[in-house]
């Protein structure tokens, strides 16, 4: 029976909720099994004994990984020639960005995109053209930087998983070849338009395709030197890195919201061995409150604030 046939079965709506409900009901169990596990008191610990010196620094890779990734629209912007301001599409891109974090890129990365693109007046081909070419920054990045890591400085793994690195450097040079591809791509085909299912991607210059690697990388390099610092060192950054980069896709593949439990569940399986378990647990909520929690916040304020303005542009008009 094939999945189409499947979709048009009264009981499968029913059959696909119960299976994403169940999914999230195993998740929260785990996460409260786990929780049951940990010394909370040497958590809190943790937390407390950061220095402030070291919170300010976080704190400004933090900002400094937004600011690049509120950039990533601007290349939409220069490649669909829209008229919107520079300002109005970084605000818009970290707000997406912020809700992206927290909520899924369903809700975040695409939903708040079409709706506050839309009121500023941009169609929903421009949106979407937008969009895609700001997932493609994002993800070509990730491919160097996982590349890079996994091929030339693997993790350091518990003794007793019993396996070496030759699957990860495997992986790191597929990955760096996939890049390659795509900037080789550039180079060759540069105006070129496909058809990759519904839409339509024009191949960009090579000189764009090498200015989406570099603010990529130095993103994802950002937000790994966040966790770095909070860690103090005791973890080489390579290291931290790497194991920031499963994390990620791990999140990505789960679909739990923020990768909640997920993040924190990957840095304790592949670092629990150098940092101990209570004040990795405190590093990593304190990441999420600096890089979570705090620009959601901002972005939400500015949402709001963005929608009043709508409001009361549109009631001007009239």
């Amino acid at each position: 029976m094939s999945t189409m046939s499947l979709a048009h079965r009264p009981w499968w709506p029913w059959v696909r909720r119960i299976a994403v409900w169940g999914f999230f009901g195993l998740i929260a169990w785990l996460l409260i099994n786990q929780a049951r596990a940990i010394d909370w008191q040497e958590v809190l610990d943790a937390m407390r004994a950061l220095p402030a010196s070291t919170l300010l620094l976080a704190g400004a890779l933090a900002a400094g990984s937004f600011a690049i990734y509120s950039t990533y629209d601007l290349l939409g912007r220069y490649l669909t020639r829209h008229r919107l301001r520079a300002a109005s599409v970084m605000g818009v891109t970290f707000i997406s960005y912020a809700f992206n974090l927290n909520l899924g890129s369903l809700v975040g990365g695409v939903a708040f995109r079409y709706r506050l693109y839309s009121r500023l007046g941009l169609s929903n081909d421009t949106i979407t053209r937008v969009l895609g070419f700001s997932m493609l920054t994002n993800w070509l990045g990730y491919l160097v930087v996982a590349g890079a890591a996994f091929c030339f400085w693997p993790m350091v793994l518990p003794d007793e998983w019993k396996i070496d690195n030759g699957g990860l450097r495997i992986l790191g040079a597929v990955l760096l070849l996939l890049a390659a591809a795509y900037l080789v791509l550039c180079a060759v085909a540069s105006g070129r338009v496909f058809r990759i299912h519904r839409y339509l991607f024009k191949v960009p210059k090579l000189r764009m395709a090498l200015l989406q690697l570099a603010m990529s990388c130095l993103n994802w390099s950002l937000i790994g030197g966040v966790i770095w610092v909070l860690l103090q060192g005791q973890v080489a950054y390579h290291q931290v890195l790497a194991v920031l980069l499963v994390a990620a896709v791990a999140g990505v593949v789960t679909h739990v919201p923020a990768g909640l439990g997920v993040l924190e569940a990957v840095f304790i399986a592949l670092l629990s061995h150098q940092v101990p378990q209570g004040k990795l647990l405190g590093v990593l909520l304190v990441y999420r409150g600096l890089y979570y929690l705090l620009p959601l916040a901002v972005a939400t304020v500015a949402y709001f604030v963005t929608e009043l303005r709508t409001r009361r542009l549109r009631t001007t008009a009239r």
